[in-house]
C-alpha cells in the first residue's frame, strides 16, 4: 500500500516569503500612490496653466480691442462738441494721422452721409501713414496722399474708385445706430494681405443730427503674434475663432487665411493647416459645442498625437464681439518628469525587493542552521543512535529547545538501558505468546476487513439505489407528461393560429388581453420553455441513471467514449451564448474533427474542461466586440475553431482556439493558478482553469497548455493518452 506524505513547507520559505511579500506590497503601494499623486499634480498643474493662459489672453483682448471703441468715442464726442470741424479735411487728416502715430491701428477715419470721407491708413508691415479722402463723384473719387513726418500731405500717389456706402464698417453702425463691430475682413493690399476688424460709431452734431460714422480698424494678425509669445505655446496650442468656426488668430505659423483661386479667403478652424487646431475644431463642432459654450469649459480629447487638456473660454465685449478662445496642452508636456519618476520608483522597488530577499535568505539561513542540527540529531536517535547532543545556539528559543532535546536524549538512553536489562526475561514469554497472537490477529484482520468492506458497499449501494429510485419516479412522471404537454401545446397553438387566420380582427377585449399577456411572445417562448424542461428532465434522468449504475458497481467511472460527442454536447449547452444578440454578433464555430477511436477517459470531468475553455473563449470574444452595433458590418467574423487529431504516440490532441483579443504574457503565466481571474467581481471565482488543469494533468496524466498573443487570439491545447492503463492520480 502506498503511503502519502502530508504536504509541508520549509521553515526558510515561511520566513522569507511573507517578509518579501510585505516589502513588495509596501513598495508597490508607495509607488502606486506616488504615481497617482503625480497624475493628480499634473491635472492640477494643467488646470492652473490653462486658467492662467486664459486670463492672460482675456486681459490682452480686453486692452487691445477696447482701443478702437474708446478712440471712436473720443473722436465722436470731439465732433459733437465742435472741437473738430469735419468740413476741414486738412485738419481732420492731420488729426487722424496723429492718432495713427499714437495707436497701433490700420485705419482711423470717417464717412459722412453726403458720400464724403477721409482717413489715415497704415498698411501691414509699413511704417509710413497715408491719408485718403473721397467724395461721391465717380469715377476715381478717392485719392491717396503721401505724408511727411508732420502729417502734411506731400504728393498724390494714387486714385481709385471708392464709396463707403457699400462698406460694412459704415453700414453696420448706421443700421444699429450705436457703436458696433463690423464683419472681420481680409484685404490684399499693395504691401501684402492683412486681417482686420472695424469698430464703428455713429457721430452727431451738437443738434443731434446724424453726420455719418467714425471708424477705427485694428490689426488681427498681431493677435497671432501675441499668442505665439505665450509660455504655453512652447508645447501647446492657442487659437481664437468666431462662433461660426472662422479662424481669427492662432499660436502656430499657419495663417488664418489662404489664397484660393487667386483670391484671399478666411479659413474655418476645421480647415486650418495646423493639424492640432483642425482636430480640436472638429471635436468641438462634432456636438455643436461652438454654439452652446457660455462659460469657461474644460475638455479632455484624445487626438492623433495623444491626449490633450483643452479649455474653451467665450470672450465677448459690449459692442457685439462673440469669440471663443481655445487653449490646448498635450498631456505629454507634463508627463515626461512623472514618467521618469515612475521609472525611478520602479527601480527603487526592484532594488528594495532584491535587498529584502537577500536579507530574508540570510536571516532564514541563520535561523534554520541551528534547527537543521537539531533535526539531524532527532533523525539519528530515530535510527537508533542514542549518543546524540546538540550544541547551544545564540538564539534564545532555539537554545532552550536544544537543552530540552539533550535532556530528552539522556532520559532515552537511561530508559533503553533499563529495557535492555528486562528484555532477556521477557523474550521467552513474548515468543510463546507471539505465535498464538499472530495467528489470531491475522484472522481478525481478514474478518474485519471483509466485514467493513461488505458493510460499507452494502450501505452505500442501498443509499444510492434508494436515492436514485426516489428521484427516478417523479422525474419519469414529469418526463412522461412533458410529451403530452408538448402535444397539447402544439394543438393549442395550432388552434390559436387557425383562429387568428379565420378571425383576423378580434374583439377589443380580446386584443387588450392579448397585449397584456404578450400572446405573440407566449406563442414563441412556450415551446422553447417546454424544450428547456425536456432538456432538464433528460439531464436529471442521466444523473439518476449514473447513480443507479454506481449502486450496481457494474461500470467504472473510467470508460471509453466518443470525444466529439462530449464537445458537441458542451456546444449545445452554450448555444444561447453563440447566437447573435443586440450588443454582439453571432460566434461561428468551426469543427475540424479527425476520425478518433473511443478514448478512455473520465468523460464527465473532461466535459467540464471543455465547458470552462469554451466559456472563456466566448467571454473573450464578447469583450472584443464591446460597443458592437447590429446594423454595422463586422471587420472580421468572430470564430471559435475546434480541432482534433491523433498524435504518433497514441495520444489524442484537442485544440480550442478563438480569434479574440488574446491575453497578455502576465495573465498567461498565471492562468492556471487557483483563484486567479481577470473577470469583474461576481462573474468568476478563478477556479475554472485551475480545476481543468488538474483534471487533464493529474486525473488523465495529460497536458494542458495555453498559447496566445495580444490581439491575435488564444488557443488551448489538450493532450491525453488514448488509454489510461493503470494510471491513477493518487
Amino acid at each position: 500500500m502506498k503511503t502519502q506524505r502530508s504536504k509541508a513547507f520549509s521553515l526558510q520559505a515561511l520566513l522569507v516569503v511573507p517578509f518579501v511579500a510585505q516589502i513588495f506590497g509596501t513598495v508597490s503601494l508607495v509607488g502606486y500612490l506616488s504615481f497617482r499623486n503625480g497624475q493628480r499634480a499634473v491635472n492640477n498643474l494643467a488646470d492652473q496653466l490653462m486658467d492662467r493662459t486664459s486670463d492672460v489672453v482675456d486681459e490682452h483682448l480686453q486692452s487691445y480691442l477696447s482701443v478702437p471703441q474708446k478712440l471712436n468715442q473720443i473722436n465722436a464726442e470731439a465732433i459733437r462738441r465742435g472741437i473738430l470741424d469735419i468740413e476741414d479735411q486738412e485738419l481732420m487728416g492731420q488729426y487722424f494721422w496723429d492718432q495713427m502715430q499714437a495707436y497701433d491701428l490700420t485705419f482711423v477715419g470717417m464717412g459722412l452721409v453726403n458720400g464724403q470721407g477721409l482717413g489715415a491708413i497704415r498698411y501691414e508691415g509699413q511704417a509710413t501713414v497715408t491719408i485718403d479722402d473721397w467724395d461721391s463723384n465717380q469715377p476715381m473719387s478717392a485719392r491717396t496722399f503721401a505724408t511727411n513726418d508732420q502729417g502734411d500731405r506731400t504728393e498724390l500717389v494714387g486714385t481709385y474708385d471708392y464709396s463707403h456706402f457699400a462698406e460694412s464698417w459704415y453700414t453696420a453702425p448706421m443700421e444699429a445706430l450705436q457703436p458696433t463691430w463690423a464683419d472681420i475682413y481680409i484685404w490684399d493690399s499693395p504691401y501684402g494681405p492683412y486681417l482686420a476688424a472695424s469698430a464703428g460709431r455713429p457721430m452727431y452734431d451738437d443738434q443731434n443730427r446724424l453726420l455719418g460714422v467714425i471708424d477705427a480698424d485694428i490689426h488681427l494678425l498681431k493677435l497671432s503674434s501675441f499668442l505665439q509669445n505665450l509660455d504655453v505655446t512652447q508645447a501647446g496650442t492657442v487659437f481664437i475663432m468666431e462662433r461660426d468656426g472662422s479662424l481669427i488668430a492662432n499660436s502656430g505659423d499657419a495663417s488664418p487665411f489662404a489664397r484660393i483661386d487667386d483670391e484671399l479667403q478666411r479659413l474655418p478652424a476645421i480647415a486650418s493647416p495646423d493639424p492640432t487646431i483642425q482636430s480640436l475644431a472638429q471635436e468641438l463642432q462634432a456636438t455643436n459645442r461652438l454654439q452652446t459654450i457660455r462659460r469657461n469649459t474644460d475638455f479632455q480629447f484624445e487626438l492623433e498625437d495623444g491626449f490633450h487638456y483643452v479649455t474653451v473660454m467665450p470672450w465677448q465685449d459690449d459692442y457685439g464681439l462673440d469669440w471663443l478662445v481655445v487653449v490646448s496642452v498635450p498631456k505629454t508636456a507634463f508627463m515626461a518628469e512623472i514618467n521618469a519618476n515612475t521609472r525611478t520608483t520602479i527601480g527603487l522597488c526592484v532594488a528594495a525587493l532584491i535587498v529584502a530577499s537577500g536579507l530574508g535568505f540570510l536571516t532564514a539561513g541563520w535561523i534554520t542552521r541551528s534547527l537543521k542540527r537539531l533535526n539531524q540529531a532527532s533523525e539519528a536517535i530515530a535510527a537508533g543512535d542514542l549518543e546524540q547532543t546538540v550544541k547551544t545556539s545564540p538564539i534564545q528559543e532555539v537554545n532552550t529547545l536544544s537543552h530540552s532535546f539533550n535532556h530528552m536524549a539522556g532520559q532515552l538512553r537511561d530508559s533503553f538501558a533499563a529495557l535492555e536489562e528486562s528484555k532477556q526475561g521477557l523474550e521467552i514469554r513474548v515468543e510463546e505468546r507471539t505465535a498464538e497472537l499472530q495467528n489470531t490477529l491475522e484472522e481478525l484482520k481478514r474478518s474485519q476487513a471483509q466485514m467493513v468492506q461488505s458493510e460499507k458497499m452494502s450501505s452505500l449501494g442501498q443509499l444510492v439505489a434508494g436515492v436514485a429510485h426516489e428521484i427516478n419516479n417523479p422525474v419519469n412522471f414529469i418526463h412522461g407528461n412533458l410529451q403530452h404537454i408538448q402535444e397539447y401545446t402544439k394543438d393549442l397553438l395550432r388552434f390559436m393560429h387557425l383562429y387568428e387566420q379565420q378571425y383576423p380582427q378580434p374583439a377589443a377585449k380580446i386584443s387588450q388581453v392579448a397585449d397584456e399577456i404578450e400572446i405573440e411572445f407566449l406563442q414563441e417562448d412556450l415551446p422553447k420553455l417546454l424544450a428547456s424542461m425536456q432538456l432538464g428532465t433528460d439531464r436529471i434522468r442521466q444523473i439518476v441513471l449514473s447513480l443507479r449504475n454506481f449502486s450496481r458497481m457494474d461500470e467504472a467511472e473510467l470508460k471509453a467514449v466518443d470525444i466529439h460527442e462530449g464537445i458537441d454536447s458542451t456546444l449545445m449547452i452554450l448555444q444561447h451564448k453563440l447566437k447573435a444578440g443586440p450588443d454582439r454578433p453571432a460566434i461561428e464555430v468551426i469543427r475540424q474533427y479527425t476520425e478518433l477511436p473511443p478514448v478512455e477517459c473520465y468523460a464527465g470531468q473532461l466535459n467540464q474542461v471543455f465547458m470552462n475553455i469554451l466559456s472563456n473563449a466566448i467571454d473573450a470574444l464578447e469583450e472584443d466586440q464591446a460597443g458592437w452595433v447590429a446594423n454595422e458590418p463586422e471587420a472580421e467574423p468572430q470564430q471559435i475553431t475546434i480541432r482534433t487529431s491523433i498524435l504518433p504516440n497514441k495520444w489524442v490532441e484537442i485544440a480550442i482556439a478563438d480569434n479574440g483579443i488574446g491575453i497578455s504574457e502576465v495573465v498567461k503565466q498565471r492562468i492556471f493558478d487557483p483563484f486567479f481571474t481577470t473577470k469583474p467581481l461576481g462573474k468568476g471565482n478563478g477556479m475554472g482553469m485551475s480545476i481543468s488543469y488538474q483534471i487533464i494533468t493529474q486525473k488523465h496524466g495529460g497536458k494542458l497548455e495555453c498559447y496566445s498573443k495580444r490581439g491575435e487570439g488564444t488557443e488551448f491545447l489538450i493532450q491525453i493518452p488514448l488509454y489510461q492503463l493503470a494510471y491513477s492520480a493518487e
